[in-house]
């Protein structure tokens, strides 16, 4: 299959891209490099464009011969999205209403979405399943739920086959070294504390040391990017036997806490990990945990490299090196 990857030059496009290709399948990578990165595509062609501009769109789907759409294409940063609501409006939802529309125009029925368990908001319990109410609490939470529900009626009114996948937290590199984490500015704890560690951070700054949790800190269910790639090519495979559309969360159904991951850095590193404890962050939860049982059981998925050693071991050799 020819399959097209919206932001396959980013972190979990490039390793889905990656795994595609593993597969037989041919990656077909669409993306305005914004904050992707040119030298992680390697796996297939690359066409350099926005999602904005509904007639590239349109053009590379044709050209290309493309069966099917895994959409990664977003902004993504919460603290930014509540300064810049419009800009993520804008990006995540009125651009992936192009590429809907230029799918219907050229005949492409399937699309598997990176949504996120930024849906959920502040879940009352964990661990979360995909029946806990979606209430998010932020503008790149509400764009990703905004997008689910324009799968949901697509499907609806157009026969679109549509798989949504709630992803908890992405962390590691590849098993083969080949691809890793890479943003600017770094948002995400493991990578921060990594960088800590290098010396190319002065410190992790710890927000909220008084939740209700083992050892006061956040926790969080963390998922290896080659597993979330593996479930993304389960899910079109899901799709393309003529299944049911639906949404599942991606996780381990475990959580870490922030002190556990500075700890594990600092073991796998063998280096101290400087850290600074602040006040909670507003909205942060103090736990998010998924409940990854519908995705275990309905696309035969299940995490292999997500324990939190082999995670932090993989980031470790990809920042190291």
């Amino acid at each position: 299959m020819n399959i097209l990857i919206t932001g396959g030059a980013g972190y979990i496009g490039s390793h889905t891209a990656a795994a595609c290709a593993q597969a037989g399948w041919c990656p077909v990578v669409y993306d305005n490099l914004s904050a992707g990165h040119r030298d992680a595509v390697r796996f297939g062609p690359f066409v350099e464009g926005d999602l904005a501009d509904r007639d590239l769109i349109a053009r590379t789907l044709r050209e290309h011969s493309i069966d099917a759409v895994m959409h990664f294409a977003a902004y993504a940063m919460v603290g930014e999205s509540m300064s810049a609501p419009g800009r993520y409006f804008r990006n995540n939802v009125a651009n992936t209403m192009n590429l809907l529309d230029a799918m219907r125009d050229c005949g492409v029925a399937s699309i598997v979405f990176s949504s996120t368990c930024a849906t959920y908001g502040i879940p009352e319990r964990v661990p979360i399943t995909e029946s806990t109410p979606q209430a998010p609490v932020n503008p790149y939470g509400e764009s990703k739920l905004m997008v689910e529900r324009m799968l949901h009626w697509h499907g609806l009114a157009y026969g679109l086959a549509w798989c949504s996948l709630r992803y908890f937290n992405a962390a590691g590199a590849a098993m083969n070294g080949e691809l890793g984490e890479r943003h600017e500015p770094e948002p995400h704890l493991i990578p921060r504390v990594i960088l800590a560690a290098l010396g190319q951070l002065p410190r992790v700054d710890l927000f909220g040391t008084d939740y209700e949790t083992p050892d006061g800190t956040a926790v969080r269910d963390y998922i290896h990017v080659d597993d979330l790639a593996a479930a993304h090519l389960a899910a079109l495979s899901y799709l393309r036997a003529g299944r049911e559309s639906a949404a599942f969360n991606l996780g381990t159904g475990a959580g870490y806490s922030v002190r556990e991951v500075i700890a594990m850095v600092e073991r796998v590193s063998g280096r101290t990990v400087p850290a600074r404890e602040c006040p909670r962050r507003a909205g942060d939860p103090p736990a998010l945990i998924a409940d990854p049982s519908k995705a275990n059981a309905a696309l035969g998925w299940k995490p292999r490299h997500s324990e939190l050693e082999c995670i932090v071991e993989t980031a470790w050799k990809w920042h190291k090196a």
